[in-house]
């Protein structure tokens, strides 16, 4: 099994006053040339947006775009519809940029901060018509077993949402004490998983709130929790750039 481990404190900062941004790989100002994707996995950003404060309509290309708020109200709107959309804790939202689309994302609170994760998944598919989705998962449905939200769009897997990319996202939130095992899809593919909160032990690595690990090279590996811990996994194909 091979493990490349990301600890909370190695990430690229940038206090931008309304926005604090975590970068787990290089993006925008900050640029490790160590630390430039995990296979398909381009970015993963862990930000806290200021109230009523956000992002400008801004464009993407054959990308696409994963957004997982963990608190407050994200509010998005984009060039396929005229409507500011809420995307909420709990909602996932997936959006394939492919020959180009615009957007805008906000923070929809007047008092409280926005967090979530955005990530950034290369795709398999060149120049696909744009497209948006978003669905809401309990948690309740994660709780000590694995919750699948997103799958390629090419797998007949029922109730997750869709991307063009032979991967996978998934969360679980496990119980003190508890341990669990993760099956990869393919030899060709490895997962990168980040702890949203908790203390685990994957391996001979400790990782607690906000470290990530990447595992590849391997057909399973298994999880231990030293306290109840919720994590995110994104399982792509170990591509070369």
């Amino acid at each position: 099994m091979k493990t490349i481990v990301h600890k909370a404190g190695t990430r690229g900062f940038a206090n931008h006053g309304w926005l604090q941004a975590n970068h787990s790989f290089s993006f925008a100002g900050w640029f490790n040339p160590e630390r430039i994707h995990f296979g398909a996995l381009r970015v993963l950003n862990d930000d806290v947006i200021a109230p009523k404060m956000g992002f400008g309509t801004h464009p993407h290309d054959n990308m696409e775009i994963i957004t997982i708020p963990l608190s407050g109200e994200l509010k998005h709107r984009d060039s396929m519809h005229n409507e500011w959309q809420s995307v909420l804790p709990g909602e996932v939202q997936v959006m394939s940029a492919g020959t180009g689309v615009q957007h805008s994302e906000i923070n929809g609170s007047v008092d409280s901060h926005l967090s979530l994760f955005q990530i950034w998944v290369i795709p398999n598919k060149q120049g696909v018509s744009p497209r948006y989705d978003q669905k809401t998962f309990s948690d309740s449905e994660r709780k000590n077993k694995l919750q699948t939200l997103v799958t390629s769009i090419d797998d007949n897997h029922d109730g997750s949402l869709k991307m063009h990319q032979d991967a996978k996202l998934s969360r679980i939130d496990l119980s003190q004490g508890e341990t669990f095992t993760y099956n990869l899809k393919s030899s060709n593919h490895g997962v990168y998983v980040m702890t949203i909160y908790g203390d685990i032990i994957i391996g001979d690595q400790n990782l607690e709130t906000r470290d990530a690990i990447g595992v590849s090279e391997t057909e399973s590996f298994s999880i231990e929790t030293k306290q109840d811990s919720e994590l995110l996994f994104i399982e792509v194909p170990m591509i070369t750039l």
